[in-house]
């Protein structure tokens, strides 16, 4: 999808001090960082990002870091600033004002009757005086005079198509279309005339101005068919494409004599008015980029992985995202101390300090959609929409694909019994690996939906949620796949069975109508059986009218995520309690516990963590007391100069936790003392100590275990 931009106005407006709410019991963790950005205005020391999904994020040092304002769930396209405040233009809301550099935000929809303009999707913002315009999506163009206490319901239809842009220019007013090319205005947006002549493409994304040394303007427009030029206000239109590689321009800004323009390959720059271009991109590690905003010493560039910068006119580029957390996070699992978070279009991240810092582990692994993380043991296996299943044998520093067999690539969900892997596919069903992915056989005899959206394991029991245009239901093996026995007695058929949760004798499932990738859950959506999914009934008092996304559980207690936020039931699901306080960002996609936390994973909102104390009166879950003693790979490894050690102790036992040479000889002592039974974590600095192979070894009791690290520097 085209990302949609606008031309970016800068003015010089006095605001209020930023001011940072204070947090509640939910609080959203460092990460992952990035996300789709969709707009980039700037205001003095100010600039306003607006992002898919994760509303308005502000940065007041230049870009280096960033803070979400407001507007969150939203998608913002449009951005632009005057005296008054701050205008965003959201897909389904209108226009919003903020006049507190986002700490507050008031819809500003007021006064028009035209039906276009209810709930309408707004593409671009352009001030022009005391005139705000909007550009929308099939509705044309709507503009105000008030600075937003109501638009005059002038709804101006001289403009046709989609209005994806808009600038103005002392009296001048240009419009930029999809599939009607440019439009000018020289009577304030009352008149218009349509100025196409010399345009090879009436799809028109971007614009930008500069002045042209004698008393007149420049004026570029970018399209899917290049860059093109007007000397005279659009009356004849040039194209000035030598050297753009790539045609397909989203945005134009000028900083001093250059031009930038931001296309699906990157960013090109011209210093001659586009006779000659060159790709200036080095350093922004994605191909797409949308918005660009120039400050006095930057230049800014909005990317669907977030924010980059350059402070030599594009020469180089750097990743500038702390703060910008609006990624969506479809999976988060856990393996010993190490949290991951599966992202939508930017593959994996871990954290091993609960959220603190986050780590990119996506050395040999698409950064496209994951849908599954699993572990098993060691081993680490990911499944992604369209690139089938990878494993990482060392915490995710490095992927190895393992699709040998794997027929259908369209993953959808893994689950691990004993040395079992298991892969649920849309449109493939299951299959079945014994050797960590090495090798993969497909096991559907007896399943009659092949369209698998969740597998759970249960002892030696396997169910799969299927599901296809409201087909689905829930099947049940016992014998690796050998057979399948569908199992539905009590669903509410037809219907989708989107996860499915085991917690001893007690299997949840989640249920919901509606196609692939738009499953909307039905209101009567978690379902119980306690008899091995021969019989199910619904439990859902304190549920209803919420789309449940999915399910977690720690010991007698089950969360639920939903489009609301997060519920708790502490009775196997007859009644549940919202559990909200803190929680910016309502619509969850997965949750897990790791540690003492509850995390959940936002839909374009990052992961948030909240204490189980805070929501629960016993923390400490049977299932979390280790059953032996292990040692876990260190990591990072190699490393420098800081790694982390994990161990687990089943009974409370004397720890001695030391690193050695390969001489033997003792290089440090990290642990020396009692410990209680549970799991436990340790970190080596390194600093000072020479790069090389070392040796890390446990003694508890009786158990003694040793291991390889490698410090690198």
């Amino acid at each position: 999808m085209k990302t949609r931009t606008l031309r970016l106005t800068l003015y010089l407006a006095a605001f209020l001090s930023w001011q940072i709410p204070s947090q509640a019991q939910w609080v959203q963790t460092n990460g992952p960082c990035g996300g789709a950005v969709q707009e980039l205005v700037v205001s003095g020391t100010n600039i306003f990002a607006g992002t898919w999904g994760g509303g308005v994020y502000l940065s007041t040092n230049n870009g280096e870091s960033w803070t979400a304002t407001g507007l969150t769930g939203k998608i913002i396209d449009g951005l632009a600033v005057n005296e008054t405040g701050v205008f965003a233009g959201t897909w389904g809301g209108g226009v919003y004002l903020s006049t507190d550099n986002g700490i507050n935000w008031t819809p500003v929809n007021a006064g028009s009757d035209d039906p276009y303009w209810t709930n309408t999707d707004v593409l671009c913002l352009a001030i022009n005086d005391t005139n705000l315009f909007a550009g929308t999506w099939r509705g044309g163009l709507f503009h105000m005079t008030n600075n937003g206490t109501s638009w005059d319901a002038v709804y101006i239809r001289g403009v046709g198509g989609d209005v994806r842009t808009l600038t103005a220019y002392d009296s001048y007013l240009f419009a930029g279309t999809q599939g009607n090319g440019v439009y000018l205005s020289t009577s304030n947006g009352i008149n218009w005339k349509r100025a196409n002549s010399g345009l090879t493409s009436h799809n028109v994304f971007s614009f930008a101005v500069s002045s042209n040394g004698k008393g007149g303007i420049d004026l570029f427009a970018g399209t899917d068919d290049g860059v093109f030029l007007s000397t005279n206000n659009g009356t004849n239109w040039i194209p000035v494409n030598n050297g753009l590689r790539n045609r397909d321009v989203s945005s134009l800004a000028f900083r001093g004599i250059y031009l930038f323009a931001a296309t699906d390959s990157g960013v090109f720059r011209t210093a001659n008015k586009g006779a000659s271009w060159t790709y200036a991109n080095t350093g922004i590690s994605t191909m797409g980029v949308g918005p660009l905003a120039v400050t006095e010493t930057n230049i800014i560039a909005g990317t669907g992985e977030g924010v980059f910068l350059s402070n030599n006119n594009g020469t180089n580029w750097t990743a500038s995202n702390a703060g910008l957390t609006n990624i969506s996070i479809p999976v988060l699992a856990v393996s010993g101390t190490n949290l991951f978070a599966g992202t939508t279009g930017h593959g994996i991240f871990s954290s091993t300090d609960d959220g603190t810092s986050w780590v990119e582990v996506n050395n040999g692994i698409p950064k496209t959609d994951v849908t599954a993380i699993a572990a098993s043991g060691m081993n680490i296996f990911a499944g992604f929409r369209w690139d089938g299943v990878f494993m990482s044998t060392n915490y995710g520093a490095s992927w190895t694909e393992v699709n040998t067999g794997l027929t259908n690539i369209y993953v959808e969900d893994l689950a691990v019994s004993g040395t079992n892997l298991f892969a649920g596919t849309y449109g493939g069903g299951v299959f079945l690996s014994t050797n960590n992915g090495t090798s993969w056989t497909e096991v559907n005899s007896g399943l009659t939906e092949n369209y698998i959206y969740s597998l759970a394991a249960s002892g030696s029991d396997l169910f799969a949620g299927t599901g296809f245009w409201n087909q689905g239901s829930v099947f049940r093996t016992t014998n690796r796949g050998t057979s399948w026995t569908e199992v539905d007695s009590g669903l509410s058929i037809p219907t989708n069975v989107l996860s499915i949760k085991v917690s001893g004798i007690n299997i949840f499932a989640v249920t919901g109508y509606g196609n692939h990738g738009n499953a909307l859950p039905s209101y009567e959506g978690v379902y119980l059986s306690t008899n091995n999914g021969i019989n199910w009934s619904p439990v859902i008092d304190g549920l209803n009218n919420t789309v449940i996304q999915c399910l977690e559980i720690f010991g007698p207690n089950l969360f639920a995520g939903t489009d609301s936020g997060v519920f708790l039931s502490a009775d196997n699901g007859t009644s549940w309690t919202q559990i909200n306080e803190g929680l910016n960002y309502y619509n969850i996609n997965t949750l897990v516990v790791s540690g003492n936390h509850l995390f959940a994973g936002a839909g374009d909102g990052g992961v948030w963590r909240r204490p189980l104390s805070e929501m629960i009166t016993n923390v400490e879950s049977p299932s979390q007391k280790p059953t032996n003693f292990s040692l876990e790979q260190n990591y990072p490894n190699p490393f420098n100069p800081a790694t982390t050690i994990a161990f687990h102790l089943p009974a409370s036992s004397f720890v001695t936790l030391k690193v050695f040479n390969t001489a033997g000889q003792e290089i440090a002592s990290l642990v020396d003392r009692q410990l209680p039974a549970g799991n436990h974590r340790t970190k080596w600095n390194a600093s000072g100590v020479p790069s090389g192979i070392y040796f890390y070894r446990i003694q508890a009791e009786t158990y003694s275990e040793t291991k390889k690290l490698v410090l690198m520097r």
